[in-house]
């Protein structure tokens, strides 16, 4: 008997989440589903359940606690960010990438991949890899 799944929700550990919900949310156009209680100010809990249509994420600071929080983020823990990417299926890539590019964020230039993919990446404010693609 198959295993009957019915999606995929990756999990991110970021370090400062006000910022990655600013990201997510109001460059990116997820919608936040549940969240952790808060902890007081504007989009300040712990963890986040976000959508966008069938697209799934959830984010957790990285540090339970503030205090625990140091002041510079870890280059060490950053390092492996890069091994990480967010495969998003978008039909118009080109449309997202004037979509990002009118809201300031650095963002590649659409390619089509040597597979047939068109392929646009960047990177979330934490600095995990994120391409929208869909077949050229």
């Amino acid at each position: 008997m198959a295993i009957d799944v019915r999606g995929l929700c990756p999990y991110f550990e970021v370090y400062d989440m006000p910022r990655s919900i600013r990201f997510y949310r109001d460059v990116l156009g997820f919608e936040v589903k549940s969240t952790s209680p808060a902890l007081g100010g504007a989009d300040r809990f712990h963890w986040v359940w976000l959508r966008h249509g069938d697209a799934e994420l959830m984010l957790n600071t990285a540090y339970e606690f503030d205090e625990q929080r140091p002041a510079v983020e870890d280059a060490a823990r950053l390092r492996g960010h890069g091994d990480c990417c967010l495969y998003i299926g978008c039909p118009d890539v080109d449309a997202a990438y004037e979509e990002l590019r009118g809201k300031g964020i650095e963002v590649r230039k659409p390619k089509v991949a040597p597979y047939g993919m068109k392929q646009m990446y960047l990177k979330d404010s934490d600095g995990f890899k994120i391409c929208f693609q869909w077949t050229a």
